[in-house]
């Protein structure tokens, strides 16, 4: 990867749906090598896909909380069910696995409060191997996490 592979992924994920012709002029090439080298980081996995950036408060999701997870069970078929289920969860929106005392952290989206707390009472506590569940409701999001420093 060059540094011109690295101005068309910048660029892609300022604006998707920019122009062929708009992001070859933007990194200097014609449409053609653009594409190719397109193309060419969506086949190595650099470009994992496209997608919209939807304002959640927007379709009704305006209650957001980020939940820590810490397991009492870490065996390897406990922590393959715990994530095949947390995927399962729509309102899941991010997840990742940590080091430490917490296990997981978990960025959850709901209508409202109550929602939430039925999501908590009804599908988080019954994942398997959880010990304790922690959450915090998020006040405002200062910076959504879509663009990678490249």
């Amino acid at each position: 990867m060059d540094a011109i592979d690295r101005e068309i992924l910048h660029e892609l994920q300022l604006s998707g749906r920019e122009s062929a012709t708009t992001l070859a002029q933007r990194v200097g090439l014609t449409v053609a090598p653009t594409l190719r080298r397109m193309k060419e980081l969506e086949a190595s996995g650099v470009i994992r896909g496209f997608h919209a950036d939807v304002d959640p408060e927007r379709v009704g999701l305006a209650f957001e909380a980020i939940v820590f997870v810490q397991l009492n069970v870490t065996d390897s078929d406990t922590i393959r069910e715990f994530e095949r289920r947390v995927d399962e969860q729509a309102q899941v929106v991010e997840g990742q696995r940590l080091f430490g005392d917490i296990d997981y952290l978990l960025r959850v989206l709901a209508p409202d409060l109550m929602s939430y707390q039925r999501f908590f009472d009804e599908v988080l506590t019954g994942l398997p191997g959880v010990r304790k569940i922690t959450s915090t409701i998020v006040m405002k999001t200062l910076k959504a996490p879509i663009v990678v420093p490249v």
